[in-house]
């Protein structure tokens, strides 16, 4: 059975939230790839849309965007996901994993794309609003 931390990112506020999802609920992501769009019901958003924006599987190898499918493969990057150049020209051999999602993948990113007040949704209200 699948299971999954998903960050969501609100881009709105600012602001990121965790949540875990097994059973159905992780059932939702697999098969889905980097820039799919889904409704949220599956994290508990149900009024809003969010899409895939990466992920990580339970070694920390990173999702690329570039990579087809649920394989790993090694690539020679010189920036971008999975790896960050501290010297101007240098390049690295890193293991990154495909763009779709599978039981492989222990984190995914996600970002809201449509609904308002992510944290009012998941009941995280600050109450600044209730002080004034």
């Amino acid at each position: 059975m699948a299971e999954f931390k998903v960050v969501i990112a609100d881009p709105d506020a600012g602001e990121t939230f965790q949540r875990e999802v097994d059973g159905q609920d992780a059932n939702r992501f697999l098969g889905r790839e980097i820039g799919d769009e889904i409704g949220g019901d599956a994290v508990g958003l149900s009024e809003h849309t969010i899409a895939i924006t990466g992920g990580s599987d339970e070694t920390g190898r990173p999702m690329r965007e570039d990579v087809s499918g649920t394989r790993l493969k090694e690539l020679l990057l010189e920036g971008g996901v999975g790896f960050d150049p501290s010297r101007e020209g240098e390049r690295k051999r890193v293991t990154v994993r495909g763009r779709e999602i599978d039981d492989d993948v222990a984190q995914i990113n996600v970002s809201v794309v449509d609904g308002d007040d992510v944290a009012a949704a998941f009941g995280e209200d600050d109450g600044d609003a209730d002080e004034e």
